[in-house]
């Protein structure tokens, strides 16, 4: 059960490995490149905007209390921090997800000596972009039939103490399910399936899927994650998962 579990883990720490390798960089430097400009832009127009309101502010002050303006914009910039910490995640999501793609197809491609059949670029990406709709919308509904009764137990007394534990191990496995999608989703296979082809590796599935999940905990480590996982679930797909699917 452990050995398995680790060994999960330890795919996360090998897609950072691999995404630092030469001709893999580009599918992580891109994205990461247009995550920054994009938040720049929204931080400049920001505090231009914050600016113009702290000079109209300012003037109908008393003279002693001219130093307010420093506080407003050390606030300022706390709660620009505190948005950007809770909003990256989704945002580079969006912007990733062709990236995340063709990453997967790239480390696949490296690692087995051939490109998966549903690969093709990014063009084959965008063609396939209403299926992949249609997936997402089924994994939300996974989602939501077990997040529902999950959360009832934080409210039962005596149980909602294991609630916490119950919910970490939830989560581990919807991310294990995430970015497995990236790879397994390449051949095909449509996300009843790999639920079920997860769990039969599922102390491997845990393991990776609980690896993610510490790691976004990191400050400004979750800038990586995405990609890292995305790369060790593509690792994890070729030398653990793939060999047990019938050709």
């Amino acid at each position: 059960m452990l050995k398995p579990f680790f060994a999960g883990t330890g795919y996360l720490l090998r897609g950072l490995r691999l995404i630092a390798e030469p001709g893999l960089r580009r599918y992580v430097a891109l994205p990461l490149l247009i995550n920054a400009l994009v938040f720049a832009v929204l931080l400049w127009l920001a505090a231009d905007q914050f600016g113009l309101l702290v000079d109209a502010v300012l003037p109908a002050l008393p003279q002693w209390l001219a130093w307010l303006a420093g506080v407003l914009w050390l606030v300022f910039f706390v709660a620009a921090a505190v948005l950007l910490f809770f909003t990256f995640s989704v945002v580079a999501n969006l912007i990733a997800a062709p990236f995340n793609d063709l990453l997967a197809e790239a480390v696949e491609r490296r690692l087995s000596g051939r490109a998966p059949p549903g690969g093709g670029g990014l063009w084959q990406a965008v063609k396939g972009a209403p299926g992949a709709m249609l997936d997402e919308l089924r994994k939300l509904g996974y989602f939501i039939r077990w997040a529902l009764p999950l959360l009832v137990l934080f409210l039962i007394p005596g149980v909602n103490l294991l609630a916490p534990l119950v919910w970490a191990v939830f989560t581990a496995w919807m991310l294990a399910l995430e970015y497995a999608d990236y790879p397994m989703g390449h051949h095909d296979l449509r996300p009843d399936r790999q639920r079920r082809i997860l769990g039969r590796q599922r102390w491997l599935s845990l393991g990776f899927g609980t690896g993610v999940m510490l790691a976004t905990l990191i400050p400004l480590a979750n800038f990586l994650v995405m990609p890292a996982a995305v790369a060790g679930a593509s690792a994890l797909w070729v030398d653990r998962l793939r060999p047990e699917v019938p050709s």
